[in-house]
């Protein structure tokens, strides 16, 4: 098991679209694997293979207080049940202490591949639904900040870059 460095806002990698899993292989259960040990550590309820760039349809979630409940959904493909949506506060590894209120469906279902390959479908609400939804935007190179306005998001992305180049200067 590894820690894998994750990738931070404006990281133009972090906009490239993900590709479809054509075969689960140890080398795929062991990046899941280590996926879940660093979503742990950060501490986050879910990554995408994107934010490690790992480029390819891959995401993992726990949203269970004791990280008990290990999900890992491969080639994943979500369908919103209903037209009701709900507001929720969103926090991103990827944009780390930043947070604010997204507008998405309430109600989603996801249907993708485990890590035997086996078909899973699952229907989800609430913290789920939009931990879903946030990590596959990640796979398709989009991020919660772009739900938010131009000048929301040049303010996040300034901030996060002075952040970094003062970082630098620590070191």
């Amino acid at each position: 098991m590894a820690l894998l460095p994750i990738l931070s806002f404006p990281d133009p990698r972090l906009r490239t679209q993900a590709k479809p899993i054509e075969k689960i292989t140890d080398e795929i259960r062991t990046l899941a694997s280590n996926m879940l040990e660093t979503m742990y550590a950060a501490p986050g309820v879910g990554l995408a293979a994107s934010q490690v760039d790992r480029h390819i349809e891959l995401i993992v979630i726990d949203i269970s207080e004791d990280k008990s409940k290990p999900l890992v959904f491969i080639n994943p493909k979500i369908t919103p049940l209903g037209i009701e949506t709900a507001p929720y506060e969103e926090g991103c590894l990827s944009v780390p202490e930043i947070y604010d209120k997204v507008e998405r469906p309430a109600r989603v279902r996801i249907d993708a591949l485990d890590l035997t390959g086996q078909s899973i479908s699952l229907d989800a609400d609430g913290l789920l639904a939009v931990c879903i939804q946030h990590e596959m935007d990640h796979l398709k190179g989009k991020l919660f900040v772009d739900y938010l306005s131009p000048l929301k998001r040049q303010r996040i992305k300034d901030k996060l870059v002075k952040r970094e180049r003062e970082k630098v200067r620590v070191r």
